[in-house]
């Protein structure tokens, strides 16, 4: 048997089904892209488009760039590193905010979408429409239901402003909260003047009370005023 025949040359595609494939990933990233930007998070439309797209155009070029070099190639090569590489990607889009992180969902999408570029890509054209329909129902009507369903059974979340001098710590005041049964969501310090303004975002549990928290964070040494806010 001659060497050239153990030779696997795998197959090519014309440049219309590129081009369908392309716009295909592009219409499909774009639909949740356009989600994402209606909502005015971080990565909007034109990310997760050109993210679908590059995808689908590394995996085309794994499995077919390759084709007229005559020799045995894996199809998976280059389109694996897209599953490691979206991962910078999708941490540029996570912000921590104090002691709150934005942008988990939409790093999620990202990766999803890259995904969905892939399947595209590779001519999976059944598991691109369904991610995409499903995840554009995870994060449009499945999430409303969620939070009204879910809303009933959380504490109440209530914001308390805390002043103390400008280069004070808010570390006493949230341990103030947390021994009063209180536990911090979020905190927010601005600096004004010779002040500075914590505001803490504070979920209740059974037995907390929020005359307890005023109470408890007024006793530090250095507290200037506490309130709870409307």
């Amino acid at each position: 048997m001659s060497s050239l025949s153990a030779i696997v040359v795998p197959p090519t595609i014309g440049w219309p089904e590129v081009l369908l494939r392309l716009f295909v990933a592009a219409a499909l990233g774009g639909a949740i892209g356009l989600e994402r930007e209606l909502r005015e998070r971080q990565a909007g439309l034109r990310t997760h488009l050109v993210v679908c797209v590059g995808s689908a155009l590394f995996t085309l070029v794994s499995a077919y760039g390759f084709s007229d070099w005559g020799v045995r190639v894996d199809p998976t090569r280059i389109a694996a590193q897209i599953v490691t590489g979206i991962g910078f990607l999708g941490a540029g889009a996570i912000i921590r905010q104090g002691l709150s992180v934005r942008g988990l969902t939409t790093a999620a999408t990202l990766w999803l979408v890259a995904a969905i570029g892939m399947a595209t890509g590779a001519g999976y054209w059944d598991a691109a429409l369904i991610t995409t329909f499903g995840a554009l129902l995870i994060l449009g009507p499945l999430r409303t239901i969620a939070y009204r369903g879910l809303v009933r059974f959380r504490p109440a979340l209530h914001r308390l402003l805390v002043e103390i001098p400008a280069g004070g710590s808010p570390a006493p005041v949230i341990d103030a909260i947390e021994r009063q049964r209180g536990r911090v969501v979020s905190l927010e310090v601005a600096q004004e003047g010779d002040r500075r303004s914590v505001a803490v975002d504070v979920e209740l549990a059974s037995g907390g009370s929020a005359p307890a928290v005023v109470a408890g964070v007024a006793e530090i040494d250095g507290v200037l005023e506490v309130r709870w806010m409307e």
